[in-house]
């Protein structure tokens, strides 16, 4: 482009100059050949007169025509040009380069005719004597009035020119040179002008080409001059100036937005009007379990493969008003609320899609219905049997003191239940809200299980289960409330009692474990060879009130392990437990070490 600039602007001056200079030169040529055929002519006038006054004396003395051609001679030899004299009737009575005697009829020549109407004249042409153009001039000479010959002298175009050619020599010489130092002029002022816009295009090249970072951004470029490029130049480093503040705001601004839809748990997806995904948050793409890269570009269906939101987006964009509905996700076990809004007054028919996963809610709502059915089925059997045995004590059993007794033993019975209930509901209630200190201290873990295994290894024998321990004495120390720790055990190992047939084996020990980020921690378990828990109880177990169906013949509030986790949680540990139908069942709970 520049190039072309550059010849835009060079080429019509250098065309200017030379065809100044070249207009020039023709002017001059042409003036100066006048001016030197107007000389010449008046030269030869001159000579011509001369020669005539001379003649017309010689005439007047001596008329005879045998001594016109010697004078001739004579004079061409004193004035260097050749000269012919002609009678008036054509006739050329003697000449200074040529016989006479064989000269044809001179009296059709145009100098000829001239000077014999006029006096005097003159021409330039071919000389078919001579072989060569020449200038003539003519001048009548009178004798006593009336006209006696004619003297003509001529001088050959190239031989009168030969100073005109020096000269045109010099004025060819002087135009090259001026056209050439006006090219280059042209040339180096075009380069001059253009050279100032190549950088400032060099610059917005590189402003348009660059992804807008502060490094392209901060080039600034020197003006060159107060003129116009450098008013335009000025005005590129303001607009990049402006352009660098308004992009490092623009910029800062999709960082925040970024991060906002980066770290939103709520899955945020924006569709064009063809139903093509134009951009997908993190938290969209794990609900859906897709890539999110790769999703950018392809249709809603083909992408999320759930009909439920193709037709939500579609409702949407039919009634231009926000649509919203609840989807269930399968293969995930999600719960989520869609809402479809669009986007028409800020980018024109696009569509928002916004997921918020109520999957916790609804495992809040469920767990609490769980709550209240479950605490409604505890309390609702000790209070129908105390209400059972209150009106029996009414009805007459009172007056029967044996039976009485027995009724009141019953009901202390289902008041002591009551009363266990309340204490693990109030216990579980503290830990959860941290309400409970915990003094926490360097402890050895066979500080942990001994004291609980001895609590209940009588129970364990009643129920002829053989009850081991496996705890080296070296294990390291670990952070805890070793009474806290001593009731999960217990809670665990009264399970495994409950729960085991008798004959079988439970097992109580601490190993020292290496987690993959280096971390070591000790591990508690208590195993048993029960009759094991379904796969699907398993992650409900430590719910509160949650009972495996081959639980619920065992009796218990259904509180222990869910007062464990919180306990073991409250240590900074994790609990889980491992269970194989037909074989027993392992709870583990991991505990840090002291540091």
């Amino acid at each position: 482009m520049f190039s072309t600039l550059r010849r835009r602007i060079g080429i019509p001056y250098i065309a200017l100059i030379l065809v100044t200079m070249l207009a020039l030169g023709v002017y001059l040529v042409i003036t100066l050949r006048e001016y030197d055929q107007n000389n010449l002519n008046a030269q030869l006038s001159a000579q011509a007169r001369l020669v005539s006054e001379s003649l017309a004396q010689a005439l007047q003395s001596s008329p005879k025509p045998e001594f016109v051609d010697p004078l001739a001679k004579h004079w061409a030899g004193i004035l260097g040009t050749r000269i012919t004299i002609i009678s008036p009737d054509g006739t050329v009575l003697g000449d200074s380069h040529q016989d006479y005697a064989i000269m044809e009829n001179h009296l059709d020549r145009p100098e000829i005719s001239q000077a014999l109407t006029l006096g005097q004249g003159s021409s330039t042409r071919f000389s078919t004597t001579l072989g060569f153009d020449t200038v003539y001039s003519a001048v009548i000479v009178n004798v006593n009035g009336s006209p006696a010959a004619i003297v003509r002298l001529s001088v050959p175009l190239q031989e009168a020119q030969s100073n005109l050619t020096g000269l045109l020599r010099f004025l060819i010489m002087i135009t090259l040179a001026t056209s050439l130092i006006g090219t280059f002029l042209a040339l180096r002022i075009a380069d001059q002008t253009v050279r100032p816009l190549h950088l400032l295009t060099e610059a917005v090249t590189r402003l348009a080409s660059s992804d807008l970072s502060d490094e392209q951004l901060s080039q600034r470029l020197a003006p060159s001059s107060p003129e116009e490029i450098g008013r335009l130049t000025l005005a590129f480093n303001r607009m990049a100036t402006r352009l660098q503040t308004q992009v490092s705001a623009l910029e800062a601004e999709r960082k925040k937005v970024a991060a906002v839809l980066q770290e939103m748990t709520d899955g945020v997806i924006i569709v064009d009007e063809r139903g093509r995904l134009q951009m997908i948050n993190p938290s969209a793409a794990a609900m859906f379990e897709i890539d999110g890269s790769q999703a950018l570009g392809r249709s809603l269906l083909e992408t999320l493969r759930n009909h439920n939101v193709l037709e939500l987006w579609q409702s949407c964009r039919q009634t231009g008003e926000p649509q919203s509905t609840l989807l269930e996700i399968s293969t995930t076990r999600l719960y989520l609320h869609a809402i479809a809004s669009p986007l028409d007054q800020v980018l024109p028919g696009d569509s928002l899609l916004l997921f918020q996963n109520l999957t916790r809610q609804r495992y809040l709502e469920t767990v609490r219905r769980d709550f209240i059915s479950n605490i409604s089925h505890e309390l609702r059997t000790p209070l129908a049997s105390l209400k059972a045995l209150t009106e029996t004590l009414q009805e007459g059993a009172l007056d029967d003191p044996p039976a009485a007794r027995r009724f009141l033993h019953r009901m202390e019975t289902e008041v002591d239940a009551l009363t266990q209930m309340v204490a693990e509901l109030l216990e579980l209630s503290r830990i959860e809200s941290g309400r409970v200190p915990m003094q926490f201290r360097p402890t050895a873990p066979l500080d942990v299980i001994l004291p609980a295994v001895e609590r209940l290894r009588l129970q364990a024998q009643r129920a002829r289960l053989e009850l081991s321990i496996d705890c080296a004495n070296d294990l390291p120390l670990v952070l805890a409330d070793s009474q806290r720790l001593e009731q999960v055990v217990v809670n665990l190992l009264h399970n495994a009692i409950k729960f085991t047939q008798p004959g079988g084996h439970i097992d109580v020990r601490a190993t020292l474990k290496r987690k993959e980020n280096g971390i070591q921690e000790v591990h508690f378990s208590v195993s048993d060879t029960g009759e094991g828990i379904v796969p699907e109880d398993l992650p409900r177990i430590f719910e509160r009130f949650y009972k495996a169906d081959r639980a619920r013949a065992g009796g218990g509030t259904g509180l222990g392990l869910a007062i464990a986790r919180h306990t073991v949680e409250a240590h900074h540990g994790v609990i889980w437990a491992e269970s194989e139908l037909g074989k027993g069942s392992t709870f583990v709970f991991a505990i840090p070490l002291a540091l």
